[in-house]
């Protein structure tokens, strides 16, 4: 049974608190707040201690809503029925009742619930108070030494091995954690980021107790797996679950194609003294998401895996796929085709349907080696059939990669591996499959080439482009190079 204060002395104790939080609200009011958009004034060290400062106090309004969410948690109790406080609210449990009140998602109300419990002093049964569960996180973070995001990934480590490790392992780990996060710890080392006590964590948990912190590999192979489902509005949905390693090789390969550091391998430049400028001012147009430029990502990766020489071979060729598109749709803006694409029916397999696709994604495969274009006439008669004389050769793929050295268009930094060959003039329109013809772009520039407003074109041999009206108004043609070419020319006296 719960013990209560007297009503005056709550009333007494929760006026002082309001006045308090009020006080302190009137005192950012007046002397910070109407100065905020002052900070450019600031010189670096100031604003430093500005920082400092102001995550200081936003630790200590945290502390604040938390145990306030812990003691409402603790009053919406399941012992108390219909009598809690959220169900006297008509509130089907605390999170909502918090959601409600604070204005807060139900993943933050849930979050402060969850700390409050560890944190917050508990109450035996004849109303004694007993400590918390982790006492040093509970000092620090009140005292705003310790961040939310660190408390959060100590106890949501620590707290499910207090049963199997016993509470005096536990609470030796959660010191060592907790002086670590605050920068208190032997070695006088500095505060420890979130990121960086997460891990500690998970390594005191699997020092304390490796058998429960180690997944079972038998259940992770179990329970690995990878579904297509089926397609709708031309998307079809992937889910799944990826084992560890393979999940991390992926999350690389993505990193590796759509981190602005792969401009430091050589992507393409302009000759002129302005590109660096010009192409600069290009580099921040991709309006893609980061899930949109995954996706390109891994399409770029399949494109590689089936140009691989390691690839299996389906029927005693590379995997590919089958574009049948009539002459007449294939010269359409609007056109459509039908790509021969796997369409998974059950768990035993993948049935072959048709799927309709833009005749431009029929116009632009036709440069790729895994994918064939079959073009009929009005009869149905075959006058089209992609083939080894429509793919750049490996031979000419390596010519084409040291001329460009990457994605022609500007800005785009994906390397000359991840690129696919195009055609600046189109085989169907009598452009040879010839280096003098083929210019790499990305799978993401390909495919929008004929709606972005990028052009590219073969003067002589070397590639050039002009950017849309939007991006320059006078729409120059502007010669690619590499950088390692351009550094190469002005190096050279003379």
């Amino acid at each position: 049974m719960f013990t209560t204060a007297p009503r005056d002395t709550e009333a007494s104790l929760g006026t002082t608190l309001r006045a308090g939080v009020a006080e302190a609200s009137a005192l950012l009011d007046a002397h910070v707040l109407p100065k905020r958009n002052q900070l450019t004034l600031l010189p670096d060290d100031e604003l430093l201690e500005l920082t400092r400062a102001a995550e200081e106090l936003g630790r200590r309004a945290d502390a604040l809503r938390t145990l306030a969410a812990a003691e409402v948690g603790r009053r919406s109790g399941p012992e108390r029925g219909a009598e809690g406080l959220s169900s006297c609210l008509g509130c089907r449990n605390p999170a909502e009742l918090l959601e409600r009140l604070c204005s807060v998602s139900g993943a933050t109300a849930r979050t402060r619930l969850r700390l409050g419990a560890h944190i917050a002093p508990r109450f035996g049964l004849a109303g004694e108070t007993l400590p918390s569960d982790f006492p040093a996180a509970r000092v620090a973070f009140s005292a705003g030494e310790l961040g939310i995001d660190s408390l959060v990934a100590i106890t949501g480590t620590l707290s499910s091995l207090t049963e199997r490790c016993g509470a005096e392992a536990v609470a030796a780990a959660e010191g060592e954690l907790v002086a670590a996060a605050t920068g208190t710890a032997p070695d006088g080392a500095p505060p420890a980021a979130a990121d960086e006590i997460r891990m500690q964590a998970k390594l005191w948990a699997l020092y304390l107790d490796p058998d429960g912190v180690l997944p079972d590999p038998d259940r992770t192979m179990r329970r690995r797996g990878l579904t297509l489902g089926r397609e709708r509005d031309g998307l079809t949905p992937l889910s799944g679950a990826l084992t560890i390693d393979v999940a991390a090789q992926l999350q690389r390969l993505f990193d590796a194609q759509i981190s602005p550091r792969v401009a430091d391998r050589g992507r393409p430049a302009f000759t002129e003294d302005t590109a660096g400028a010009h192409d600069a001012a290009h580099a921040g147009d991709d309006s893609r998401t980061r899930a949109q430029r995954q996706h390109d990502a891994l399409a770029a990766i399949l494109g590689v895996a089936a140009r691989a020489a390691e690839s299996p071979s389906i029927g005693g060729s590379a995997p590919t796929l089958l574009v049948t598109i009539s002459a007449s749709e294939l010269e359409r803006r609007d056109g459509f085709g039908l790509l021969d694409a796997a369409h998974l029916s059950d768990d035993m397999g993948a049935d072959a349907v048709a799927q309709p696709i833009p005749a431009t994604f029929a116009r632009q495969v036709a440069c790729s080696g895994g994918i064939q274009r079959l073009v009929l006439d009005a009869n149905g008669r075959i006058i089209e059939l992609g083939g080894p004389q429509r793919v750049f050769t490996a031979h000419q793929r390596r010519a084409i990669i040291a001329r460009d050295g990457g994605c022609v268009i500007p800005g785009c930094h994906v390397p000359s591996a991840w690129c696919e060959v195009h055609h600046a003039t189109d085989h169907a329109r009598g452009g040879p499959t010839h280096t003098d013809n083929g210019v790499l772009l990305c799978w993401f520039h390909h495919r929008t080439l004929e709606t972005s407003g990028w052009e590219v074109r073969m003067r002589d041999g070397v590639p050039e482009t002009r950017a849309p009206a939007w991006v320059e108004a006078h729409r120059p043609w502007r010669p690619v190079h590499p950088h390692g070419h351009r550094r190469g020319r002005r190096a050279r006296p003379g």
